[in-house]
Formats: C-alpha cells, sequence, structure tokens
C-alpha cells in the first residue's frame, strides 16, 4: 500500500515538472516564405485576335487542249510541283510538220515566180522608155507583181499559223504550282478545248479567317494580320487584312476575313493557317509576371513586398501576352510584388527574398 502511494506521488511531481517547463519555453515565430520579386512596369501591348483558318490557291488554271492531238508524252504527274514554262506534256506534231513542208514549198514557188516576173518588169520598164510597147503592158506586168507579193505574204502568214500551231502541240505550264489532277495519259486523242491537267497556283495564295460576328466591329481592312502554318512552324508571315466579307455564315456564324499570302515556299493550299490580328494598342500598359496575380475569394489579388512582409492588393486584370498580365486597376508602376511563392502567402505574412532566376 505505501509503495502505490509513494508512485502516485512521483508521477504527480514529474507532472508538475513538465508542466513548469512548457511554460517557460518561448514561443517559435512563424516561418518566413521564400520568395522571388518583381517590379511592375509599364510598356505598350497589342490587342489581339486569334483565329484558324484555311489557305486557299489564287491562280487555279485548268490547261485545255489549244489543237487537236494524239498525246505522245506526258512529263507531269498529280503531286508534282511544276515550274511555269515547264513542258507537261506533248502531243504529235507530225501532221503540222507535214503542213510546214507544204508551206514552205508553196513559199518558194511564189518566190521563183515573183523574182520571174520583177524581171518582165524591169524589162517592160526599158521598153517603155524607149516607146516599144505602150504603158498598158507595163501596168499589166506592175499588176501581177504585186498579186504576187501579196500570194507570198499569205503563203508565208500560213507557214507562221503552222508554225503557231504546232508550238501549242508542246502543253506549257502557265504559272509556279502543283499538278493537283492529270487528265490525260499517253495514246489519249484531245479536240480543242479538252481538259489536260488542272494546277494549283503556290506563289499567290489567299488566307479565309473566320472571325465571331461580335469581332466584326473591331475589324477593318489595312489592320496587321501575322500568319503561320504548320508546313513551315517556325516562319511567321506579316500581311494586312485585304477585305472583310460582309456576309456572316448561317453555320459558324462567323464573318470570312480575307488577307493575301505571296511568295512564301512551302505554304500549302488547303492547308490551316494560324492568324492573329491586331485590333490596337495600349502604349502605357502596367504589366507584372502571370505567377504573380492569384486568385483568392476576395477575386484577383497581387501581394505588394513592403520590408520583410507583404500586403495583399485586389487588383483587375487586363490584356495577357508573353508570360505578362496587365494590371488596370490596383497597382502602380514601380511597386514591387511577389513573383514565385505567391500563392502560398496570406496579408501581413513574413517572406524572405531570393535571387530571382534568370527569365
Amino acid at each position: 500500500m505505501k509503495r502505490w502511494l509513494w508512485m502516485i506521488a512521483m508521477a504527480t511531481l514529474l507532472s508538475a515538472c513538465n508542466r513548469s517547463t512548457q511554460d517557460k519555453a518561448p514561443a517559435i515565430p512563424p516561418q518566413a516564405t521564400l520568395i522571388t520579386t518583381a517590379q511592375a512596369r509599364t510598356q505598350s501591348l497589342e490587342i489581339l485576335e486569334y483565329t484558324v483558318g484555311t489557305l486557299e490557291g489564287v491562280v487555279d488554271p485548268n490547261l485545255a487542249a489549244e489543237v487537236s492531238g494524239r498525246v505522245a508524252r506526258v512529263l507531269a504527274h498529280a503531286g508534282q510541283e511544276v515550274k511555269k514554262g515547264q513542258v507537261l506534256a506533248i502531243l504529235d506534231a507530225t501532221d503540222y510538220a507535214l503542213q510546214r513542208r507544204e508551206a514552205q514549198a508553196e513559199i518558194g514557188r511564189i518566190e521563183a515566180l515573183l523574182n520571174n516576173q520583177s524581171k518582165i518588169v524591169e524589162r517592160h520598164q526599158r521598153l517603155v522608155q524607149k516607146n516599144f510597147i505602150s504603158r498598158h503592158a507595163l501596168d499589166d506586168a506592175l499588176a501581177q507583181q504585186a498579186a504576187l507579193r501579196q500570194q507570198l505574204e499569205g503563203a508565208r502568214a500560213q507557214l507562221a499559223t503552222i508554225d503557231h500551231n504546232s508550238a501549242k502541240t508542246r502543253v506549257i505550264s502557265p504559272i509556279d504550282g502543283r499538278v493537283e489532277k492529270q487528265i490525260v495519259a499517253v495514246g489519249d486523242f484531245v479536240k480543242v478545248g479538252d481538259p489536260l491537267f488542272q494546277l494549283i497556283g503556290m506563289q499567290r495564295l489567299r488566307a479565309h479567317l473566320p472571325f465571331p460576328e461580335s469581332v466584326a466591329a473591331r475589324l477593318s481592312p489595312g489592320q496587321t494580320v501575322r500568319l503561320s502554318t504548320p508546313t513551315v512552324p517556325d516562319q511567321i508571315f506579316t500581311t494586312t487584312i485585304k477585305e472583310i466579307r460582309p456576309l456572316i455564315g448561317s453555320g459558324s456564324r462567323a464573318v470570312d476575313v480575307i488577307a493575301d499570302v505571296v511568295d512564301q515556299p512551302g505554304w500549302q493550299p488547303g492547308g490551316s493557317v494560324n492568324a492573329t490580328v491586331v485590333l490596337g494598342e495600349r502604349p502605357q500598359a502596367v504589366v507584372v509576371p502571370e505567377a504573380s496575380v492569384v486568385l483568392r475569394p476576395a477575386g484577383e489579388v497581387v501581394y505588394v513586398v513592403q520590408g520583410k512582409t507583404v500586403s495583399q492588393r485586389i487588383v483587375k486584370t487586363g490584356l495577357r501576352q508573353h508570360g505578362l498580365v496587365e494590371i488596370t486597376e490596383g497597382l502602380s508602376a514601380g511597386e514591387t510584388v511577389a513573383v514565385d511563392g505567391a500563392g502560398y502567402l496570406t496579408d501581413r505574412a513574413a517572406v524572405t527574398l531570393q535571387p530571382n532566376p534568370a527569365r
């Protein structure tokens, strides 16, 4: 019994000592949050609108036969890129070669007659001067000479026509582009007007850019447009709005904005195009890094650094570009805000600054 009483007394004594020790222990201060900082600054921001459109070939010719004939050779096929002046197909020109020989023979015959008639005219002129023949005979000789000259001109024109038509047996590409469709094959007989190839121009493309009707009022011809396409992902082409189609699409409820793309290798008709239209500019916008703006129950806030603590500031934001966010209300240029670590802060929280990482 005495043993149990002694053990209870010792336990009570130890408990009292522990409470006394805890009461005397100093309070641990709250740990400061490690943060990086950035200074709010002013800079010019562009007001941008984005969309994804399609590319269309402006020059889209269908090549047809200009003369009749049988296809002797086909030198271009579907999917092949071609240059302006390149021969795409050759028609059989045997008939034109024979016609040319006939025309040349006719020219030679008329030239021989004309040469002889010129001699007759010279002889008649001498005889008239000596009064051996009448003036009427000389006039007849001159008339025959003029008629032969006209026949020679006609024969030469006929030869030029044959040569011109013979050249049309070589089907030439009128543009730099790509063969979209090969319609004829070797051995086919084609008549004038029969289709041979369908081409798509590559030098001049048209970008169709759909924008919602709510944006249409802020768009106008001449505004800057930056375009890119997946086939050439690292290239940005800057152009301007050429026209705005007035009708709104019944299915998409979008306006069709047109911009031209000229001399851009690798851009493909039918491909997609990413577009950014510059609607305007804010020259003196106050901006901070996006990471410094935190969402709280009170709204969007930033934490302004004041010595070793921070002050929570409710702000209103605007444009967001290139990792920066515009502050339209609640912050002035030159104030320092928390960036990395801002999401862990509260109003009046203690902070420790660390060197800003390279951004």
